[in-house]
């Protein structure tokens, strides 16, 4: 009786022991995982550059701020800018990474791309997710209306006395402005871009749309006139906004770099003119000194 006791007290001895073996390989493979996917996140953007990798530039698909070409190059004004403020810092190879426009900054602190070249607006509430260059451009809003303008359109209070339909991209810096000039939600209609916007309208989804001025341009020339641009001027002035090219937060190091770089460029910008000048970009966008990241950050 005792030898059997005896027996089956070594096959449980045993069988613990191999257990705990399995489990203390399966927890060094873990370990090793955490400490592996740590170190990935806490390399920082310029050391990733210094061995060897690419530098990925983040855009959606909004002409002709920034979009992908047939082979994927990167176009687009804020592209071409961005592109040569890399080249005077001595980058000249990267990858694109397109998304849609909501996504632009989940992916760049999902570390799927390490610029956003989609041409944002410096806002506050963008400003507590990521950090901006200094501004690359000033620039306006606009209303995309049927043409002759039938229900005369020309800013927000117009949409909330007419009671039309506006539409606007998800995640578009013109999303808060329509609700802080007292848009209801029931007379907006959200889609993903300038694609969705246009597709929108074209459907007859909306009456009005609200966007960028060279994105409603780009709008009114691609449709042969079923559609027209209001004049920005009569937005609300408060709508004037700068541009800046976004970063990881723990991207500050190459971000300053950026930044002194991008201080050159500005400073002799006929050869930056010549490349964005293709999309429309010209001098009247230079942001002017006033206008800086720090401002906009705290009153946009």
């Amino acid at each position: 009786m005792h030898d059997v006791l005896f027996l089956v007290q070594v096959k449980l001895y045993y069988q613990m022991g191999k257990a705990m073996t399995q489990f203390f390989k399966v927890a060094t493979v873990l370990l090793v995982s955490v400490f592996t996917v740590s170190s990935v996140q806490a390399e920082t953007l310029t050391e990733r550059l210094a061995n060897g990798d690419k530098l990925r530039l983040g855009f959606g698909t909004a002409v002709p701020w920034a979009y992908a070409g047939d082979n994927g190059e990167a176009l687009g004004f804020v592209n071409a800018i961005a592109l040569t403020v890399l080249e005077e810092m001595g980058i000249d190879e990267h990858e694109t990474k397109v998304f849609e426009w909501s996504g632009l900054i989940p992916g760049i602190n999902a570390n799927r791309s390490d610029m956003i070249t989609g041409g944002m607006y410096i806002l506050k509430s963008r400003c507590e997710n990521i950090n901006f260059s200094d501004p690359i451009g000033v620039f306006g809003d606009a209303m995309l209306v049927p043409k002759g303008n039938p229900k005369n359109i020309n800013n927000y209070q117009d949409v909330i006395d007419t009671g039309a339909k506006l539409v606007t991209g998800t995640g578009f810096n013109t999303v808060e402005a329509a609700k802080k000039y007292g848009v209801p939600d029931s007379q907006m209609l959200l889609v993903e871009g300038e694609v969705g916007i246009l597709a929108a309208m074209k459907a007859g989804r909306a009456d009005v749309a609200v966007q960028t001025f060279f994105g409603a341009k780009e709008h009114e020339e691609k449709t042969g006139g079923q559609f027209e641009v209001t004049d920005p001027k009569l937005m609300p002035k408060e709508t004037l906004n700068v541009v800046g090219i976004g970063f990881r937060k723990s991207d500050e190091e190459f971000r300053q770099a950026f930044n002194a770089a991008l201080a050159k460029v500005l400073a002799n910008p006929d050869t930056m003119l010549e490349r964005a000048g293709q999309y429309g970009y010209d001098r009247a966008q230079l942001p002017p000194a006033s206008m800086t990241t720090e401002w906009a950050c705290s009153t946009k």
